[in-house]
Formats: structure tokens, C-alpha cells, sequence
């Protein structure tokens, strides 16, 4: 009797984009080190062995779950910088920071937040490399901020540095507070409210 043996590049009897979503989400809600292994693997539906094999160890995976998040639920933040005014993209962003941390159906606050809040030593790498994720963000809006003040849409004197970090900022605190339970509505107001000292020109 004659053995078939297995092709190379089989496929791994699972979808690897579904797994690193139910991943992510674990993250989400969970933070980096409140998520175990075994509530990682659970939700994924596999087995560590095929964790391993398909995302790398825990921290791999995370990194690979923070990038997805990026390009989903927190792709508000890129889109924003397209916006035409240097005010409509400070709207956008505080926008899409309510929209991401209280979307129905979703774990509330930012996964980019909640993760590196509290971790432990042998943690501070991960640490390390959420503080450079929002880092990246609050740049990406200094240098459209920059752009904008070239342009003159910004008034002279305006630092496109602070607005970015201002705007971090506030979204941070955003996720926090809708992580804490409070609702949409509210987080809407305290947005239009940060806005209410955007720099204009006279």
C-alpha cells in the first residue's frame, strides 16, 4: 500500500487572518500580560504548537495583533491626516478615537493603551514598543501639522509638534475613559471641547 505523503506547503487546516482577529481582540480586552496563553489559544480555536508555528511566541503574536488593530480599528488616525484643513484633521482623529474605543460590538478603549498600562519587568519591551506605536502617531500628525503651517493654515507661532502630542493626548484619554464605561455621547462632547482651543487664524 502505497503512503501519501504530506505536499510541502500544506495548508494549516485554519485561517490564520481569523485566529490573529479573535488574537487581537484577546489583547484588547485582556491587556498584553492579563492575556494567558491558554485564553490566547482558547479563543484562537489551536493549539500552542500551531500558535508557535504560525504567529512566533506570545510577544510575536502580540506585535502581530497591535499591526492588524493598526490597520482596522485604529486606521482612523492615517485616514485623518488626509483630511484638507489642519482642524478638520484634529475633528477626524478625536472623532475616530471615540468612534474605535466605543464601537458596538467591540471591547471598549484602545488596544494600544489598555495593553502597556501596567506590566512587569520582563515585560518592558512590549512596554517599549507600544510607547513608540502612539510616539509614531503623535509624530504623523506633527509633520501634516507642519505641512499645514507652511501652507498658512496654521497661525504663525502655532507649534505642529504640541498639536500633535495635544491630540494624542486627549485620544489617549479618550480610550481610557471609555474603557472605564463612560459613553459615547459624553466622550463626544469632551472631543468638541478639545477642539474649542484649536489654534485659528485672525
Amino acid at each position: 500500500m502505497t503512503q501519501v505523503k504530506a505536499q510541502p506547503g500544506r495548508p494549516r487546516g485554519f485561517d490564520a487572518e481569523a485566529v490573529l482577529e479573535r488574537a487581537m481582540r484577546v489583547f484588547w480586552e485582556q491587556g498584553y500580560e492579563g492575556a494567558s496563553l491558554s485564553d490566547l489559544t482558547a479563543a484562537m480555536g489551536i493549539t500552542r504548537t500551531s500558535m508557535y508555528a504560525a504567529f512566533g511566541n506570545k510577544e510575536e503574536l502580540f506585535l502581530k495583533a497591535l499591526q492588524r488593530y493598526t490597520d482596522g480599528p485604529a486606521s482612523y488616525a492615517v485616514r485623518a491626516l488626509n483630511e484638507l484643513t489642519a482642524r478638520e484633521v484634529a475633528a477626524a482623529f478625536l472623532a475616530g478615537a471615540v468612534e474605535a474605543t466605543t464601537h458596538p460590538g467591540d471591547p471598549s478603549g484602545c488596544l494600544g493603551v489598555q495593553a502597556g498600562l501596567a506590566v512587569g519587568p520582563a515585560s518592558r519591551r512590549t512596554q517599549e514598543r507600544l510607547a513608540a506605536w502612539r510616539n509614531d502617531a503623535a509624530a504623523l500628525l506633527a509633520e501634516r501639522f507642519r505641512r499645514a503651517l507652511n501652507e498658512g493654515d496654521l497661525p504663525h507661532g502655532a507649534d505642529p509638534g504640541l498639536l500633535g502630542r495635544y491630540l494624542v493626548t486627549v485620544g489617549n484619554g479618550i480610550a481610557v475613559q471609555a474603557a472605564s464605561g463612560v459613553e459615547r455621547e459624553t466622550l463626544e462632547y469632551v472631543a468638541d471641547l478639545a477642539l474649542q482651543s484649536w489654534p485659528v487664524n485672525k
